[in-house]
């Protein structure tokens, strides 16, 4: 296994990719460009509004371009990020393939079975094509998922997640219990509760609302391991309403920031995931993330320092330098093999919600 920091080195040079798209998303990429400009730049954005291409322009520094293909031909990026709605991303995909330009598609990549099924066929053409999953490489979550795969849990057979929505959910939830395309069935209900609104994308409330969360809660039996997903969309942003994890083996668990494993079947050991943050009291170093230490080993050190990001943020360049990586024969970042068993498995448990029966996953075109 990797250690926290094998993953992060990059390759060298300064990295340049394009993206196509102008939404909420894109902003990530462009932030992380703007923040680590020794390593990341943005050849240029596509864009259909003249309007928003304008004020990408002065906002970003970053050439606006009609169309895809005025942005490869003009630039000539490493890879190109699509971040547009799911039902538009195909087409985009399956243009730059023709192309021969590398891919890294913002989740979930498509928006149906189908649609999956045929994009997955321009890898079996040897298209590069990588999804921009970031949850599983933000810092506390890899930090726990780093532990859990280390061995010191022992075998892990139950893993219960309330981080995020859908495929996202269900991403961490895969990789926490170490499972690949085995089939699954899966058993799922929503329930119905109310909930004070936190803030939003625009801001903090500015009056108390009182809204109806609806919780999606799973089971996904793989036989011999068990994963439970429980989510409610109305958790992003929340004050209220902490995320969860909880990651069980046979010689130790974690519990959120909790930390418990055997040294020996005599000596139980009590530990906790604990941020390391510089700017606090008379610490002058500046103000970001140093890591996050599992007991008295380091699970994550923050390869981007001294640069002010956000969690997110900081696995979005995760995902940029290790596309590269991808792009010049190195291994998977979130092959389209893995994103697309996961919003699969996503699919069918909104449908287990929906129909109240057990339904059981079937092996699809990529799970070879």
């Amino acid at each position: 296994m990797e250690s926290p920091t094998e993953a992060g080195d990059g390759a060298a040079g300064k990295i340049r990719f394009g993206i196509v798209g102008s939404g909420w998303r894109s902003g990530f990429f462009l932030r992380v460009a703007r923040a680590l400009p020794d390593r990341f730049e943005v050849t240029g954005l596509v864009t259909r509004d003249e309007e928003t291409g304008r004020r990408i322009e002065a906002d970003w520094n970053v050439q606006p371009f009609a169309s895809v293909d005025d942005l490869v031909a003009a630039t000539s990026p490493s890879f190109v990020v699509v971040s547009v709605p799911r039902d538009v991303a195909p087409g985009i995909i399956s243009s730059l393939a023709g192309q021969g330009v590398p891919v890294l598609t913002e989740t979930p990549p498509s928006a149906d079975l189908e649609a999956l099924t045929s994009l997955y066929q321009l890898v079996d053409r040897g298209a590069v094509i990588q999804v921009a999953e970031q949850y599983h490489l933000s810092p506390l979550l890899r930090s726990q998922l780093f532990v859990a795969a280390s061995g010191r849990l022992g075998n892990i057979s139950e893993v219960q997640v309330a981080q995020c929505h859908d495929y996202h959910g269900v991403s961490i939830m895969r990789r926490a219990l170490g499972v690949g395309f085995e089939d699954v069935s899966i058993t799922a209900s929503v329930f119905e509760s109310p909930l004070t609104k936190g803030p939003s994308r625009k801001g903090d409330p500015q009056e108390e609302v009182v809204v109806t969360a609806s919780a999606l809660s799973a089971r996904f039996d793989f036989g011999n391991r068990l994963g439970v997903y429980d989510f409610a969309s109305e958790q992003y942003y929340s004050w209220i309403r902490g995320n969860r994890l909880l990651i069980r083996g046979h010689r130790g668990e974690i519990n959120n920031l909790d930390l418990r494993y055997l040294a020996d079947f005599q000596t139980p050991i009590f530990s906790d995931f604990r941020r390391i943050m510089t700017g606090a009291g008379g610490n002058m170093e500046g103000l970001f993330l140093r890591g996050i230490l599992a007991g008295d080993e380091w699970a994550y050190t923050n390869d981007f320092m001294p640069a002010r990001l956000n969690d997110d943020e900081l696995a979005i360049a995760e995902c940029l330098v290790r596309m590269d990586e991808h792009v010049q024969g190195g291994p998977d970042l979130y092959s389209l093999a893995e994103a697309s068993q996961d919003h699969y498995l996503s699919l069918l448990m909104k449908e287990a919600a929906a129909t109240g029966t057990a339904v059981r996953s079937q092996r699809q075109i990529w799970s070879s």
